[in-house]
């Protein structure tokens, strides 16, 4: 299926009002131009966490009318973007006349349901509940309640999580003992193992937002046997859920053994007859499970873009999934988070060299660890 990521920016810096009604313009021309938008991550600088309440219902609303029966699934997260824009869009569409593809609703939020040769795929973003901004374990708890009813709506179940984007407010926050992101990792523990029956995790993000709360994004397939889905690791990493809990910030939950690491791959391979892509999740400056570059921006960028090296690198792909890829591959999108907005010129200036003419967005975010600066996510097609 040919999916394509674009980049939005406002034509001239405003209000957020302002710059949100410039992009909404520019993706109904491309939405004209035969485009059928699945999935929008909207990235905005704002000062607090009461006017994101504000402002996600009027984009929303915005985007609901706009697209009517077209509308994408939507995620308005607190990531400012570079400056001088208050607002930046990633966008991932289809061609509009590939049919299958169907907007539906859990109350009021939209998600899409994509129907193939191979099954369906479901994508949800936005995922959030705003009755506990400074509660990450209830925040946390809400949202993946909100993906557990989308995909029984859909006949599915967390075995089908294929990709998982974590936003959490505060991540490196510490209250009461707790960090705010092991809190959030005793949760997704909680769930995938109540939910989750099979071997092995999604590809993921987790990542800081500014000023509390936890969304979820996600992808789920249903393949009908007809999809390879493989986990690929680092070789120069160890996995994430196989981390020492000296590198696990916070205390143990009562009655717990021990503190749960985050449960993601560092990526996944989708493979079928017609295309393949790796999903790679957030990647940065670690190499076993210890930072590398510590104060370094510019290292720590090299770094994490060696990582990605190895996770792209096409003959140990094809030895994993026994299929042949040659030297075959390009990069369809980087996302890319930097912990403070000084750092932008550096991150932009090395990504750019490596990732030439590839769809990009540079977004302010927390990391999750004090010590990383910056972390790189990626889709691969070959």
């Amino acid at each position: 299926m040919l999916k394509t990521y674009a980049i939005f920016l406002p034509a001239r810096p405003g209000s957020i009002e302002k710059e949100w009604e410039q992009i909404r313009e520019k993706l109904l021309i491309f939405s004209r131009e035969g485009n059928r938008l699945l999935k929008l991550n909207i990235f905005v600088n704002l000062p607090d966490y009461k006017t994101i309440i504000g402002t996600r219902q009027l984009i929303r609303n915005s985007i609901i009318d706009t697209f009517g029966t077209s509308c994408p699934a939507v995620s308005i997260t607190i990531h400012p973007p570079e400056s001088p824009w208050k607002v930046a869009v990633e966008s991932l569409s289809v061609p509009a006349d590939m049919p299958g593809a169907e907007t539906k609703f859990f109350e009021s939020t939209p998600y899409v349901v994509i129907s193939t040769g191979y099954g369906k795929e479901v994508w949800g973003a936005g995922l959030c509940s705003d009755i506990w901004p400074s509660d990450t374990r209830k925040s946390a708890a809400a949202a993946f309640d909100i993906m557990l009813k989308i995909l029984e709506k859909e006949s599915l179940s967390m075995n089908n999580l294929v990709r998982q984007w974590n936003y959490i407010g505060n991540i490196l926050q510490v209250k009461n003992g707790f960090q705010n992101y092991q809190t959030f990792n005793e949760v997704r523990n909680e769930y995938y193992q109540k939910y989750r029956t099979i071997h092995g995790y999604p590809a993921a993000t987790g990542i800081g937002m500014m000023h509390g709360g936890v969304v979820l994004d996600f992808l789920a397939i249903d393949s009908n046997n007809s999809l390879t889905i493989k986990p690929v690791e680092n070789p120069n990493q160890i996995n994430a859920y196989e981390y020492d809990q000296k590198f696990l910030k916070g205390s143990k939950l009562k009655g717990e053994a021990l503190k749960h690491a985050p449960q993601f791959e560092r990526a996944l391979m989708v493979i079928n007859k017609k295309s393949s892509s790796l999903i790679i999740s957030g990647t940065a400056s670690i190499i076993g499970q210890k930072t590398i570059g510590k104060g370094d921006v510019r290292e720590q960028t090299l770094v994490t873009i060696e990582n990605i090296k190895k996770l792209t690198d096409t003959e140990r792909i094809s030895q994993l999934t026994g299929k042949e890829f040659g030297s075959c591959g390009r990069f369809a999108l980087i996302r890319v988070y930097v912990k403070n907005d000084e750092y932008f010129n550096d991150v932009k200036e090395i990504c750019s060299e490596h990732y030439p003419n590839v769809p990009a967005v540079y977004i302010e975010a927390d990391i999750c660890r004090d010590d990383l600066l910056v972390e790189i996510e990626a889709e691969f097609l070959l």
